[in-house]
């Protein structure tokens, strides 16, 4: 009958040892999106901002690599990837931008503040392209090929780091 008091303290033990080994395990901090090698939704967005043309599925499906930068004027992250989203436009990329439950006024102050990398806008007001295409967030960046593919993700603001590496991207999905 002894047995059975020790049975609690063993498994016990067993969670601890098994708590101890997941701590010590690396931390994967990559989130592999099920959207890249996919086609883009089919989709239509009004422009953000008068001045602007809107964003369609079919704006990439003309042979040409393009940035496609989720955003939204009221999105503090988006502020700090201003100046790299300028940085990659200086070196050649197209960035088409869609900008998240966002009014015209507030897009254009933003854009004028911070500068405006976007050859085109679109406006998602209820933010369908956004989830469509697996972003779950703002900002976000997918390199879309000129078939209309999904080739990279980048989730999260872009920082000076990130411009070598989303400008290979680019060049890869010619």
């Amino acid at each position: 009958m002894t047995w059975r008091l020790w049975v609690p303290l063993f498994a016990f033990a067993l969670f601890l040892g098994l708590a101890a080994y997941q701590l010590t395990q690396p931390k994967d901090d990559f989130i592999e999106s099920r959207m890249i090698g996919e086609a883009l939704p089919y989709f239509e967005l009004p422009p953000a901002m008068e001045g602007t043309p809107g964003v369609s599925s079919g704006t990439f499906a003309d042979g040409q690599p393009r940035l496609l930068n989720i955003w939204a004027s009221w999105c503090l992250p988006c502020i700090a990837e201003a100046p790299h989203l300028e940085s990659l436009k200086e070196q050649g990329a197209d960035i088409v931008g869609v900008a998240i439950r966002d009014r015209p006024e507030d897009v254009a102050r933003f854009l004028a503040q911070h500068g405006n990398p976007y050859s085109r806008i679109g406006r998602d007001d209820l933010s369908e392209v956004q989830l469509a295409i697996g972003s779950s967030g703002v900002p976000e960046t997918f390199v879309i090929d000129g078939r209309g593919v999904i080739r990279y993700q980048h989730i999260g603001d872009i920082r000076a780091s990130d411009v070598p590496k989303l400008l290979a991207e680019l060049e890869a999905a010619r």
